[in-house]
């Protein structure tokens, strides 16, 4: 058998290992997987296809709600019980929990890809900053449209049922859910970019024009790129609901200065266009996160900052690009630079 395929398989045994090897951090492992999520997809649009969206995180909060409405709207008027919250007493069965759990996360998933081909017809048409810039004004306006929607609880947000059950078992559950989101996107994407699709969204990075001059239906592939992005990212939202009991719009759902900024130094960091990359930079992201939020409070953000500056000076291709030019042969790569050099001699 491969080295591959022992490597995999140690990644795998870790990950089902991890919450019981180490149950003081579940919450932060779940975390951990959140972040790959999030990551990945970003890296989907920004460093696979080259359009860079600040406003991803419209999908993870989008995917909050929807999910909250749907479990809500299973049992009782979502009005009511929003207009109702801190006044009234609502009891949910472990049944009407799960069901609620299940379809509202699927419902998210498919609602948050339906709203990313409509905006994105819209966003689309902006090219570089501007489109980072049209995708931020996105989920700021979506954010405070959900602040002032009574309906969805406006400001004060959404309470949600309580895990049914042992609160140890619901944080296992919970970063089960999250990893196996993860690993499933994963290899989603691994595969994915080993298709026409993959050569077709990285045909448009490199330049747009010449794609469409080849024939690609450029505006197809972004659409369908986005709508694979917001999916998951709408999945990771629902189970975010789910964990976190009550979230309210500006701070937790459509948070765009936290994780919507997060998700983008994750993939700088790692490395963007490239598979491993999100993954490697969430995973030293959080790591950096929690040791300047614990040990640096109240310079956690310059120590951020520090770490985007030296990123971008630095480590241009991030830690995996670095990785890859320092030791093509990890990555057999060593016999197409000798190939490049013959071909320079001649």
């Amino acid at each position: 058998m491969s080295k591959k395929f022992y490597l995999y398989s140690a990644l795998i045994a870790f990950i089902i290992v991890a919450p019981f090897a180490f149950p003081d951090f579940k919450t932060q492992l779940a975390t951990v997987w959140l972040m790959i999520i999030v990551a990945l997809t970003w890296d989907m649009t920004g460093g696979q296809m080259g359009y860079n969206s600040l406003g991803n995180i419209t999908f993870y909060g989008t995917g909050m709600y929807v999910a909250a409405v749907v479990a809500i709207a299973l049992v009782y008027d979502v009005g009511e019980y929003n207009n109702a919250f801190g006044g009234g007493i609502y009891v949910f069965t472990n049944q009407q929990y799960f069901l609620g759990l299940i379809l509202g996360t699927v419902a998210a998933g498919l609602f948050c890809s339906l709203i990313a081909v409509v905006i994105g017809f819209i966003t689309f048409g902006l090219r570089g900053p501007y489109f980072a810039i049209g995708t931020l004004g996105v989920a700021i306006a979506a954010g405070e449209l959900v602040s002032n929607w009574d309906w969805v609880g406006g400001g004060q947000g959404i309470a949600l049922p309580v895990f049914p059950g042992d609160y140890d078992v619901g944080k296992v559950m919970f970063y089960f859910l999250f990893a196996g989101t993860g690993v499933i996107l994963f290899v989603f994407a691994k595969w994915l970019y080993s298709t026409r699709f993959g050569a077709a969204i990285n045909a448009i990075r490199d330049d747009e024009e010449k794609a469409e001059a080849m024939g690609i239906h450029t505006l197809q592939y972004k659409l369908a790129a986005w709508a694979i992005a917001a999916f998951f990212v709408g999945v990771a939202g629902a189970i975010s609901a789910f964990q976190l009991i009550h979230f309210e719009p500006l701070e937790t759902a459509y948070q765009t200065i936290n994780l919507g900024i997060f998700m983008v130094v994750c993939v700088l960091l790692g490395g963007a266009g490239t598979l491993w990359g999100p993954v490697v930079g969430a995973i030293l992201f959080h790591v950096f996160k929690e040791v300047t939020w614990n040990y640096l409070l109240g310079w956690q953000w310059v120590a951020l900052g520090a770490l985007i500056v030296v990123t971008v000076v630095y480590f241009q291709g991030g830690v995996v690009g670095w990785v890859m030019d320092k030791y093509p042969q990890w990555f057999g790569l060593s016999r197409v630079a000798e190939d490049v050099s013959e071909d320079e001699q001649s």
